[in-house]
């Protein structure tokens, strides 16, 4: 007979309930410990929304913001855009509660780092940066405390995944047949102008060197298959190259599925005995 007590729930509100949000819920779903109670989204009686949670989550309850007068949840997750850092992730800091955020591109908002560490200071809670779609960020990361040189992202992804961005407008994605080099420039400036596809650039440079060292560089590429990441590093720890495809999210092809596996793994790292 087992007597040991039970394990800890962790209580989570979810922010976000799209592509990657629905995602997460699909991989926590299997683990007693991780329990989503809230998801914060724009238009909780969304039909698409309703049905997400009804079949992954349906403990959970769709809400416009955290009730100030409810009792917090243990830690608050962003999945849902740049937007949302501001919105929900400060709040919750000053109330205390632990954040896991994907948009770290968000970051380039100025003021906002800075707004984001007094909240977490003030609250005495913690905003932690996932690696979300690419990898060597502890690398990177370590690297920095002995001494980083330099530092550079290329970032590839078919054309069509550039719609909806500047690159729309300068170039006729659909009648692409060869690589075309959409963006030459720092992480800060990629990041603000490609929102929803540079993240990767914002974390890259927020783990090394900063925003306005890191180099970028994007191709609308139609002979890339998924998405595309390159790391180049050099400095006192000796020199790092990363190159990653990933397959794009089914639902978002701006967004790679490593996304979602990066926000799981940390949810199950939080209520796993052994973590890495």
């Amino acid at each position: 007979m087992d007597l040991s007590p039970p394990k800890p729930v962790l209580d989570i509100a979810l922010v976000g309930c799209g592509a990657v949000g629905a995602g997460v819920l699909e991989g926590i779903a299997a683990e007693p410990a991780l329990r989503v109670g809230q998801v914060l989204v724009p238009a909780p009686d969304d039909a698409r929304v309703r049905d997400t949670l009804a079949r992954l989550a349906p403990q959970a309850r769709p809400r416009r913001a955290l009730d100030p007068d409810a009792p917090a949840p243990d830690l608050l997750v962003e999945c849902a855009g740049h937007a949302a850092v501001a919105q929900h992730v400060l709040p919750a800091l000053e109330r205390g509660i632990d954040c896991l955020i994907v948009s770290a591109g968000a970051l380039t908002e100025d003021g906002l780092a800075e707004r984001l560490e007094q909240a977490a200071r003030r609250g005495g809670a913690q905003a932690r940066l996932l690696s979300g779609a690419v990898g060597a960020i502890d690398a990177l990361a370590a690297a920095r405390l002995g001494g980083l040189e330099q530092v550079s992202y290329t970032g590839r992804k078919p054309p069509l995944a550039w719609r909806g961005t500047p690159a729309e407008r300068d170039w006729d994605l659909a009648a692409l047949s060869q690589a075309q080099l959409i963006f030459s420039g720092s992480a800060r400036e990629a990041a603000r102008r490609f929102p929803k596809n540079a993240n990767v650039a914002a974390t890259v440079a927020l783990a090394s060197l900063g925003l306005d060292r890191v180099q970028v560089r994007l191709y609308a590429d139609p002979a890339a298959h998924g998405n595309q990441h390159c790391i180049d590093a050099r400095g006192g720890f000796g020199e790092l190259s990363l190159s990653l495809q990933g397959q794009a999210l089914p639902g978002n092809p701006k967004t790679s599925a490593l996304t979602v596996y990066s926000v799981v793994r940390a949810l199950l790292n939080h209520v796993r005995a052994i973590a890495i």
